[in-house]
């Protein structure tokens, strides 16, 4: 009988350890998980995997995150122009213009030769009906880089609305010389021809456009326009379907002159 109690009592202590054991691995283990997870957590992130991360959401539209994103860079890198700038481009995109005037001023600072935050001011400038700080900031970009194509084109859309042509005409022309595939270029060029009386010349402008770039759906409904205003009415009734088709509003008074030649 002693002996028989005696290897049950060892048999206890066996499985005794045996759970023991197991116990202890799986505390291990999830010592482990929690511990990656907390890692992870606390992680700092490098000033590049905010920008990547501000960037990405930015380009998902989740602009309440790109903006946090670039917060948090900056903390980092107080210094960093283009995260300024980008942060500055959110703010305007969420109606901020305050904040994103500041920003683009803060990159400024930092980069005097930063031609993109000089032409990002003239448009937030723009917007807000500032006309003649906005031409000021756009030539500013073009000091630094005479090449800034959409600085010329922005500059003509302000000649054009102050209807100053000639100067306008100036400024679109450079746009397609800089770079001969600049299709709103060529479409605004069309514009001030059309304007003149020009129309053999605007309806070139809008076929080079529409060459280049032929789901250009406002340089059909122009090309529309000019085509009527030249009597070629199935023309102008092709292009007016088209640019339909591409999602521009068609003046609905525009149609219905169109609708006797249909």
């Amino acid at each position: 009988m002693i002996r028989k109690n005696s290897q049950i009592r060892r048999g206890s202590v066996k499985t005794t350890i045996k759970y023991l054991f197991i116990f202890s691995t799986l505390l291990f283990l999830i010592s482990c998980a929690s511990g990656t997870k907390s890692e992870k957590k606390d992680k700092v992130l490098s000033v590049e995997e905010h920008f990547e991360l501000a960037f990405s959401a930015a380009a998902r539209g989740n602009l309440g995150e790109a903006a946090s994103e670039y917060k948090e860079l900056l903390k980092i890198d107080p210094k960093h122009a283009r995260a300024h700038l980008n942060l500055g481009i959110v703010y305007g995109r969420q109606g901020k213009w305050k904040q994103e005037i500041s920003e683009y001023k803060r990159a400024i600072e930092i980069d005097p030769n930063f031609a993109e935050a000089y032409f990002n001011l003239g448009v937030a400038y723009y917007e807000r009906g500032d006309l003649k700080e906005a031409i000021i900031q756009y030539q500013k970009a073009l000091q630094i880089n005479p090449n800034y194509v959409e600085a010329h084109n922005n500059l003509g859309n302000i000649c054009f609305r102050e209807g100053k042509i000639d100067e306008a005409l100036s400024e679109y022309q450079k746009t397609i010389e800089i770079k001969p595939d600049y299709a709103r270029g060529y479409f605004n060029i069309g514009h001030i021809h059309r304007q003149k009386g020009n129309l053999e010349e605007a309806i070139a402008s809008f076929q080079r456009a529409l060459e280049i770039h032929p789901k250009y759906g406002e340089a059909h409904y122009a090309l529309a326009v000019s085509y009527y205003e030249k009597n070629e009415f199935k023309m102008a009734i092709q292009h007016a379907d088209q640019a339909g088709k591409l999602g521009v509003i068609v003046d609905p008074k525009f149609l219905e002159r169109l609708k006797p030649h249909r």
